[in-house]
Parts: C-alpha cells; sequence; structure tokens
C-alpha cells in the first residue's frame, strides 16, 4: 500500500556548520533562496532557522526573520513556514563558578523566544520539549515542563501549529502530559530528533521506543543528523512518520559530495 510522506527540509540550522560547507545559507536572502530551492525540490514543509549575517552564528533576531518570511510570501512556491522557537535556551555553566553564565550563553524566558512566531505568525514553530546537555561541554539547554506550558498555551491562542521537538525519551513523556492538559490540539505533531549528542541515538530501537510512546492519534517524523540521516529517513518511513532532511542535519551525500536544500 502507498503512504503519503511528509518532506520537512531544514535548510540551515544554528550550528557550527558555516565553512564546512561551501554553501551553507547564512544571509536571511540566502535562506529565503534555500527554502524555495527545497519547495521547489518537493518539499512540503521547510524547517528556518536564521543566523547573524556578520558572523554567521545561530541567532533570533526577529528582523531576520522577518525578512526570510517575506522573501518566501512573496514568491512563487506553496509551502509551509515552520519557524524554529528554539533559540534563547542555551545556558553555558560557568567554571569555576555554575552560577556565572559561560560565553556562548543565550538564555531568555518561554514567551521572548516566540517574539518572532508572534510576529510572523507561520503555520508551524517549534516547541523543544526538554532540557539536554549539548555535547561534551557545559553547554545544556534549558526547557523547564512550566516553560514549555506557558510557551504551549500561546502558541494555541496564537492559533500555530507547534511541532514537538523530542530529544529523548522523556521529551515525550512531557508533550503527552501536555496534550493530556489540552494544550495541544489534536493531532500532534511530533519531531523525534535522534542522534544529538546527548540525547537518544540514531537507531532503530530509540525510534521505536519514542514512536511507541506517542499520544493515540499523533503525527510524527523523524530525522538522524550527520551519517545517521539517510538511514534514520528510511527507518522513519518504514515505521509510519514522515522525514526531514536539509543541510541543518547533515552536509553530506557520501564521503567528499555535499548536499544540497534542493
Amino acid at each position: 500500500m502507498n503512504t503519503e510522506v511528509i518532506v520537512t527540509c531544514a535548510v540551515t540550522g544554528a550550528g557550527d556548520t558555516v565553512g564546512k560547507h561551501p554553501s551553507i545559507p547564512i544571509t536571511p536572502e540566502q535562506i529565503a533562496n534555500a527554502v524555495i530551492e527545497a519547495a521547489r525540490a518537493g518539499a512540503a514543509v521547510t524547517h528556518i532557522h536564521v543566523r547573524d549575517p556578520k558572523t554567521g552564528k545561530g541567532g533570533r533576531h526577529p528582523d531576520w526573520y522577518r525578512e526570510v518570511v517575506e522573501r518566501v510570501r512573496s514568491s512563487d512556491v506553496d509551502v509551509i513556514i515552520n519557524l524554529s522557537a528554539g533559540m534563547g535556551g542555551d545556558y553555558v555553566v560557568g567554571d569555576p563558578d555554575p552560577l556565572k553564565p559561560g560565553e556562548g550563553t543565550d538564555l531568555v524566558g518561554a514567551l521572548e523566544r516566540l517574539k518572532h512566531v508572534e510576529e510572523l505568525l507561520p503555520e508551524i514553530c517549534t516547541l523543544d520539549c526538554g532540557t539536554l546537555n549539548y555535547g561534551d561541554g557545559n553547554l545544556t539547554y534549558i526547557s523547564t515542563p512550566a516553560m514549555l506550558r506557558k510557551a504551549a498555551k500561546r502558541v494555541q491562542q496564537l492559533g500555530i501549529k507547534p511541532e514537538l521537538e523530542c530529544f529523548d525519551m522523556g521529551h515525550v513523556w512531557l508533550a503527552r502530559q501536555m496534550h493530556s492538559e489540552g494544550l495541544l490540539n489534536d493531532p500532534p505533531l511530533f519531531q523525534l530528533c535522534l542522534g544529538i549528542p546527548y540525547g537518544a541515538p540514531a537507531d532503530t530501537n530509540a525510534m521505536m521506543a519514542m514512536r511507541d510512546e506517542l499520544p493515540p492519534g499523533a503525527v510524527w517524523a523523524a530525522f538522524g543528523i550527520s551519517r545517521h540521516q539517510f538511514p534514520m529517513v528510511a527507518q522513519s518511513v518504514l515505521l509510519g512518520g514522515h522525514v526531514r532532511v536539509g543541510l541543518e542535519d547533515n552536509l553530506y551525500l557520501k564521503r567528499g559530495v555535499f548536499a544540497s536544500n534542493g
């Protein structure tokens, strides 16, 4: 039986990939062009971060988002816009004093993370469904249950569909709890994010375990990063999910061959 699969393209992300690929979109114009390219190639949804045009580092300035969205909406493509609302949760634990934020900290409240979403009213925005240790240093992403409930309520008031980004099993549990509390409209939309240190690993067992904890009727997709991207795309389809691709998650088609967003 044929099954329709929704393809999301995450065109740039906020990670340290500038300089590692010749065509990472950095400026709002470049990001908008990447969105249009992905849509023309068949992506139904585009997941959008923005970057500081001068440094290439991930950012959240409303002006950058506004330019991207206006360019996409004024183009000839019909694509669902999914804006990241995950920026503003980074806390780098100071060393030796953990109460002093380290370099790279960008930590704001739940509603501040939604400022661009409130203005631009995309069809979808992301909610990162829990706190997570990122990598081997002192970076922690902070998204507490109270923050998430506040954000989910506001997004619901705005009539925007939240994409529930779950990096570990506990994130699914919390999102399911919010759904039971009426903070998430049916059907809830989940994105299972695999292979990001140190959340759930990018393997079949992790994907199946997280899928099996989703509330009945949930719509879900999954992705893996780097070399796990294509295996997790295939696995998600086989398990009844949708998929995410794009340069945010993986820079290569194979060793030595750069990928593109289109």
